[in-house]
């Protein structure tokens, strides 16, 4: 039995050591100069491996077809993935959000260690670029690549999905399943920073918000969702991790499109926050207000804050009227922001879309069309927030595939 694994990312990693345990022989092919490259630039660099949380609650991180990943998640969790990185000398630890990272906070360690569990004696890494599966009699027979022909029983296609194309994830995979008659949902980005239609966002561009709750609404005002988190301001309009999430949701109401609402304190109510603006007043009676609020918010938002809140910068704090104060408190707990559009899917941390999951058996990853021919990663139709979750369903998907491939 011959098992070719086609990319050597981080399900093809898991997919090809896992398979190469039952299989005579296993070729992994990879067209990059070197395995792991998008793994190498997660977390900033220092790859979320996964995390922490409960396998049931994990399921619920999965906005687009979590479900499918059941048999995945719970035939290969987040603590097989820690053990197998620890066997080979990764020691990891647990951060904010259950997020798990390596020690070293070195995503290279991460890579090295999945190099080894992958390329065991019976597993060949072969450099060449795949373009089409072959099949004869509705049977995986092999691959043709710009290197020849290689012969197979079982193909597993792991070649990520259209971020980040550098990397080698540039959608090739698509154009293979779709030739041999896979649905393809269309890939749109996720996890993706977003536009805004407000050109305030360049003044106060590189300011990074740690305890901002952002909610979404329809142009209709239906909310389409909401989180407490980190979030940062850019020259296009907004990012970081709470924005990334949050685009997991928006996603499917671009063409209408949404507004998101930041609440600069959400700790505090509106009468909470009403009587902190008042007790700042008081201590500050004699200042304009532009100079009256840096207890209260970033420097940079202030003016924002003002302009936004229709109030005179340069107005003393002792003239400020009650209504122009309230004014004041509902800008700080509901910053309005118009969004116009997503940055390009070169940009998402990760695609939405890909082989559609009802072609697909979630308890193998073996294709329904096409015997000996299987699917692992962001190849395939589901997405996550952040947080670790993205990584663990290519780790969860690559061993649940390397292991019914591999026979």
């Amino acid at each position: 039995m011959t098992v070719i694994v086609v990319g050597a990312g981080a399900a093809g990693l898991i997919a090809a050591g896992t398979a190469a345990k039952t299989a005579d022989k296993v070729v992994l092919i990879e067209k990059n100069d070197a395995v792991g490259k998008k793994v190498r630039i997660t977390g900033k660099g220092r790859c979320n491996i996964t995390n922490a949380c409960d396998t049931e609650d994990m399921i619920e991180m999965y906005p687009v077809n979590g479900r499918f990943l059941y048999s995945a998640l719970y035939t290969f969790t987040n603590d097989d993935i820690v053990s197998l990185l620890e066997d080979y000398g990764v020691k990891t630890k647990v951060e904010r959000g259950n997020r798990v990272f390596p020690v070293s906070d070195d995503a290279r360690d991460v890579v090295k260690a999945l190099r080894k569990y992958a390329l065991q004696e019976n597993v060949r890494l072969v450099r060449a670029e795949v373009r089409s599966v072959l099949i004869e009699n509705g049977e995986v027979k092999g691959v043709n690549t710009s290197s020849g022909r290689i012969m197979g029983e079982r193909v597993i296609l792991c070649t990520g999905g259209a971020s980040y194309p550098r990397t080698g994830s540039d959608g090739s995979g698509y154009r293979l399943a779709k030739a041999v008659g896979h649905t393809i949902i269309k890939p749109v980005p996720s996890l993706v920073p977003l536009v805004t239609e407000e050109k305030w966002v360049k003044d106060v561009m590189g300011l990074s918000l740690r305890n901002a709750e952002v909610t979404a609404y329809k142009a209709d005002g239906k909310k389409i969702s909401s989180g407490r988190g980190e979030m940062l301001f850019t020259h296009f309009g907004v990012s970081g991790p709470l924005i990334l999430s949050l685009s997991a949701h928006i996603k499917n109401f671009k063409e209408e499109g949404c507004t998101i609402k930041i609440d600069l304190k959400p700790a505090l109510s509106e009468q909470q926050l009403d009587a902190r603006i008042l007790r700042d007043f008081e201590q500050q009676k004699n200042k304009h207000i532009i100079n009256a609020l840096d207890a209260l918010l970033p420097k940079k938002l202030i003016p924002v804050v003002i302009g936004l809140s229709g109030l005179e910068a340069h107005k003393s704090v002792n003239e400020i009227t009650k209504q122009e104060r309230r004014r004041l408190g509902e800008t700080i707990k509901g910053l309005s922001l118009h969004i116009t559009g997503f940055r390009p899917i070169e940009e998402a941390i990760v695609t939405s879309g890909g082989v559609k999951t009802s072609e697909i058996n979630s308890s193998t990853m073996e294709s329904k069309k096409v015997k000996g021919l299987y699917f692992a990663g962001e190849l395939i139709d589901v997405d996550g927030y952040t947080g670790g979750f993205n990584l663990q369903a290519a780790w969860s998907t690559g061993y649940l595939a390397g292991m019914n491939a591999g026979g």
